[in-house]
């Protein structure tokens, strides 16, 4: 591990791990995961560290932390060793995994193509195998798509499932902790930790969504899902998600995360005029224009999703939904400004579901795209993770054989 790696922002020595185990000490201690080493994105505070959130400019201007974040604390109580605090696109406001301020964290399983943001660093960092756990953050899609990218498992929790105390938040409303790791069994472990114990019931129902514009790999994909997972449902299907409904939940997201966005950190990019990347200082401009109008007609367009997801698709708390986690493999590094914003309108069309839904999604590095890393997704009802995550344990070995193009 080098510390001029460009997924790390800095190695945590031995005096500051030694004060997390003394700052744990309020939290259950136990020895789950013992052994096992995170890397902590750069929007998690630790105390004794500056917190950059992916900018020099907000570290300059705000003070080091002198609590650590209790996501952060509730690992080390349980026996994580902390090792770096990792890269992050700026404020988080990104899914390229690019920042103008430092260099692009390297995707091991495809050196060519973006690792994925923005929690590049800890994606990177676990892929490579530096770190076991990379925690991280997911407000519009910052665990799932470098996880689909990276070629990890990804647990984005529902909303307000683990405790953002100490987080640089971007948009509260739908800002989450997350974590990654190149196995299942970690990724557990760490949900033992960090989420509460949970139902226990069973799903009956699979939806497999069959999204308007994604490649002929995909078809593939859902007919082997839907014929592999048979056995372990009363009823599998397969359902359409036309492009026109990715596009207004994409939209209505977008919107009302603008709005959460400008609302928390308006005043200080007005003050500071900090340095940002001309796509992230683009979108921070146009969420400065949105209005309450604006708002309110989000909230329709969310409430008319709704009415697709229970109405249309039949989707109630024992129903389990399967999709890609993103439109395939992670676009090149060299892809042009304008191919990469439009990009993102699709991929967004695929995470903005979870998180005007508060619903948790695991992303499985089980497809492959361009001989490329790609994600396979499944999503279950707020408040049902422990659920999913039995329900995806017990479905992987018949997964095996599913690998997209």
């Amino acid at each position: 591990m080098s510390a001029t790696a460009p997924e790390y922002v800095c190695l945590v020595d031995d005096q500051v791990r030694r004060a997390l185990a003394v700052e744990s000490q309020g939290f259950e201690q136990s020895a789950i995961l013992q052994g096992l080493s995170v890397g902590v994105k750069d929007l998690l505070d630790i105390a004794g560290l500056p917190t950059a959130a992916g900018s020099p400019d907000w570290a300059a201007s705000h003070k080091q932390p002198t609590i650590t974040a209790q996501c952060v604390l509730r690992l080390v109580a349980a026996g994580a060793q902390v090792l770096a605090k990792t890269q992050t696109d700026e404020l988080a406001y990104s899914l390229n995994g690019l920042n103008h301020n430092y260099p692009t964290p390297i995707n091991p399983a495809a050196p060519q193509r973006l690792p994925g943001g923005s929690s590049s660093g800890s994606a990177v960092a676990a892929a490579n195998g530096s770190v076991a756990i990379g925690l991280g953050t997911d407000t519009g899609g910052s665990i799932r798509v470098p996880a689909s990218y990276n070629g990890l498992f990804g647990l984005r929790p529902s909303h307000g499932a683990v405790a953002v105390e100490g987080l640089v938040a971007l948009a509260p409303r739908f800002d989450t902790v997350g974590w990654m790791s190149r196995d299942f069994a970690t990724l557990h472990k760490v949900a033992q930790v960090l989420l509460a114990p949970g139902q226990k019931s069973d799903f009956k129902q699979l939806v497999v969504f069959s999204p308007e514009g994604i490649g002929s790999g995909w078809s593939q994909v859902a007919q082997g899902l839907v014929e592999a997972a048979a056995p372990y449902f009363n009823d599998v299907c397969l359902h359409a998600l036309p492009q026109s409904v990715m596009a207004g939940v994409s939209e209505a997201f977008r919107v009302l995360q603008g709005r959460q966005i400008a609302q928390q950190h308006g005043q200080w990019l007005k003050d500071c005029q900090p340095s940002i990347a001309p796509d992230i200082a683009s979108r921070f401009a146009w969420s400065a224009t949105l209005t309450e109008a604006d708002e309110q007609q989000a909230e329709h367009e969310v409430q008319e999703f709704g009415k697709f997801w229970q109405q249309q698709c039949g989707i109630t708390g024992a129903t389990l939904v399967a999709l890609p986690t993103t439109p395939g493999a992670a676009p090149s590094l060299d892809c042009s400004a304008d191919d990469l914003a439009d990009y993102r309108n699709q991929l967004m069309g695929l995470t903005a579901p979870a998180g005007v839904l508060g619903a948790p999604q695991i992303s499985l590095p089980l497809l492959q795209d361009q001989q490329a890393p790609w994600g396979l997704s499944f999503m279950a009802g707020k408040g049902r993770d422990q659920a999913l995550l039995a329900k995806v344990q017990s479905l992987l070995p018949a997964l095996d054989g599913l690998k997209g193009d």
